[in-house]
């Protein structure tokens, strides 16, 4: 499985509009490859996180592996969005794309490709390994579906693309 990232959308999935400058948007991109590599290391996943450089970037493609991730900045001209639309293409369905940009999300579910909302997964970083906390997020959302009582009517069957985000959600 590889996971491809949104990383400015990770980066600002918990974060107050204000614009950083250079020097803190560096710092903050650095921190977020160290929880990435933590993590990665945990549950070892090929991990690509891409940066947009569309405005002040190259002219080329950047490419660079840093503590085990895969980081790619666009190259100028070029958003995020594109990139991460071409991985997909190219990674298909044996990948899960973290973001919550909806034009993201919405090529990655027509191309059949489990996708992550960047706050789900900012949650799944900052739990500690082996805490048990993972396995008790898990018995609390089961807890609340059945408080949620028996309706009356049809079952509620869940749709594919629900069904991959679970499946994908489990793994991760």
């Amino acid at each position: 499985m590889h996971l491809i990232i949104d990383g400015y959308n990770l980066l600002h999935a918990d974060r107050s509009l204000i614009t950083p400058n250079d020097l803190q948007l560096q710092r903050e991109r650095d921190r977020l490859i160290d929880q990435l590599s933590t993590y990665q290391q945990r549950k070892s996943f090929g991990m690509t996180v891409v940066f947009d450089g569309w405005l002040g970037g190259r002219t080329t493609e950047k490419r660079e592996r840093k503590k085990g991730v895969e980081v790619v900045f666009s190259k100028l001209g070029e958003k995020a969005d594109e990139v991460i639309k071409r991985m997909i293409r190219e990674k298909g369905s044996g990948a899960i794309v973290i973001s919550s940009d909806r034009e993201i999300i919405g090529f990655a579910q027509r191309m059949a490709v489990s996708v992550i909302s960047s706050e789900q997964f900012r949650e799944k970083l900052e739990i500690p390994f082996n805490t048990g906390k993972e396995v008790f997020i898990e018995e609390e959302e089961e807890e609340e579906e059945e408080r949620r009582g028996k309706k009356k009517g049809l079952a509620r069957r869940l749709s594919k693309k629900e069904k991959r985000a679970r499946a994908a959600l489990r793994k991760l």
